[in-house]
């Protein structure tokens, strides 16, 4: 990767919005048919990013290329609330839009730092980011004293699984989404753990 690029803690508050195209950008296509209309989405996702939750990559001009995010007791990078649903959508627009992505929390589990997405800007693809993220997610597990990272891939993103595995991440796992495929674009996640 590039001398070029920095990795820190959090992202630039001038950069939400940056934060939240990307992020779009990397689920629309799992999230989208819940959280069109995509000007809505992008509303709801500005306004729930969490920096506290992040590691991000950034250029020296401050323009953000990459973003790797985390859950953990005390919040996630992508967390938001029924209140924040509600405030996008509408009262009935937000609870089932609501209801629906509850089917895709993952709980975290004691001595693990679980992953809440990880995405790199189309231009900036094939730099080494997103393997350098990745290496700062392991960072951060230890720096929290945790022994493993944890991230769920779904089966229509192989590019992703790859650079996981290439990563040093194990596939421990795979849960089926059953009729639910139709809803999220995805008939599969394989739970992808590592040791750190």
């Amino acid at each position: 990767m590039s001398a070029d690029i920095l990795i820190s803690p959090g992202f630039p508050e001038d950069q939400r919005p940056a934060a939240a195209h990307l992020f779009w950008q990397a689920f629309s296509g799992k999230l989208g048919k819940v959280l069109a209309p995509e000007k809505k989405a992008l509303q709801l996702i500005e306004r729930i990013l969490d920096p506290a939750f992040a590691i991000s990559a950034v250029d020296r001009e401050g323009q953000l290329l990459g973003l790797a995010g985390y859950k953990t007791a005390y919040g996630a990078l992508a967390g938001g609330s029924l209140a924040d649903m509600t405030a996008v959508y509408g009262v009935f627009g937000g609870l089932w839009r609501g209801l629906l992505l509850d089917v895709l929390e993952r709980n975290i589990e004691p001595d693990c730092l679980l992953m809440d997405g990880i995405f790199v800007a189309e231009s900036a693809r094939g730099r080494g980011i997103g393997g350098t993220l990745l290496k700062a997610v392991g960072e951060e597990a230890r720096r929290q004293s945790l022994s493993r990272v944890r991230l769920d891939v779904i089966d229509t993103n192989p590019r992703a699984k790859a650079l996981y595995e290439r990563s040093g991440f194990k596939a421990v796992g795979e849960e089926k989404t059953g009729f639910l495929e139709l809803l999220f674009g995805f008939s599969s996640a394989t739970r992808m753990e590592k040791q750190v």
